[in-house]
């Protein structure tokens, strides 16, 4: 394991300079927030659910997201048209396993999804990420609860089965594909305060995946920039709500120097 420097900031402006376009099929408890978080970013995010017209609207963007939050049998469906549509144009998927370990339903529809079409990331707290890979875990609705694994073995090894990238959102972020392992250790407590933040994350790794093939180095980029925004916010917010408004205007604002500075991350 060692300490080093990733340039995620040249990913950012990459971003800026060309504004890819961002299809989600999201949690309606946060899509406002993820459209929002997508567009400070830089990027276009179009928020498109009718499964009429989801593979021609994935056809145009540069990356899909998916997130089971707030599922439906139809909205499902829909999200498989959507990834078929972007597995054949080749552009990356990302699935937030949203609650996974909470409802048999969930669970069902989480691996109806991953058997049906290729997803490319992964992602998801400990307790979601670990019913995934087989263990016999409970989610708290859509919180992570207490997990007795070794999430770096666990994501490797999902990572493995699927051939995906797998993220693991916490106190430390993991990031894994099955060659590469990276532990990010940014991020603020005070997130898990806010609705939202894990949508959120999601949304930003998919934007940082339409302009990078490295979908490992990609999500790490993301989670960066992500989570030191987070830390630049808490230092201005009085609250919860404060702090969100400062989380957009902090990432809007971020760059290189506070990037390379402030970022903890490692390599496994």
């Amino acid at each position: 394991m060692h300490t080093l420097t990733i340039p995620a900031y040249p990913l950012l402006e990459k971003i800026r300079q060309q504004k890819p376009l961002v299809h989600h099929l999201t949690n309606w408890v946060t899509i406002y927030d993820c459209a929002s978080i997508v567009k400070v970013l830089g990027a276009s995010p179009v928020m498109a659910h009718a499964a009429q017209e989801v593979a021609q609207m994935s056809n145009l963007a540069l990356s899909l997201v998916l997130n089971i939050g707030t599922l439906t049998v139809d909205f499902v469906e829909a999200m498989k048209i959507a990834a078929l549509s972007a597995n054949k144009k080749g552009i990356p998927v990302i699935l937030d396993v949203c609650g996974a370990g909470a409802t048999a339903f969930r669970d069902e529809k989480c691996f109806e999804l991953l058997k049906e079409v290729t997803i490319n990331i992964i992602k998801g707290n400990a307790s979601e990420i670990a019913k995934i890979a087989g263990q016999n875990v409970e989610t708290k609705g859509v919180d992570s609860t207490e997990v007795a694994h070794d999430m770096v073995a666990v994501a490797r090894a999902l990572s493995l089965k699927y051939h995906a990238t797998v993220v693991v959102t916490g106190k430390e972020d993991i990031v894994a594909d099955g060659v590469t392992t990276y532990l990010v250790k940014n991020g603020h407590t005070m997130m898990t305060h806010v609705v939202g933040t894990g949508c959120m994350a999601t949304s930003v790794i998919g934007t940082f995946a339409a302009v990078e093939p490295d979908l490992a180095f990609a999500a790490c980029c993301g989670l960066l920039c992500f989570e030191i925004a987070a830390e630049c916010a808490v230092q201005k917010a009085k609250g919860p709500a404060h702090f969100k408004e400062e989380l957009f205007d902090c990432l809007f604002n971020l760059d290189g120097k506070t990037v390379d500075r402030m970022q903890r991350v490692e390599k496994i």
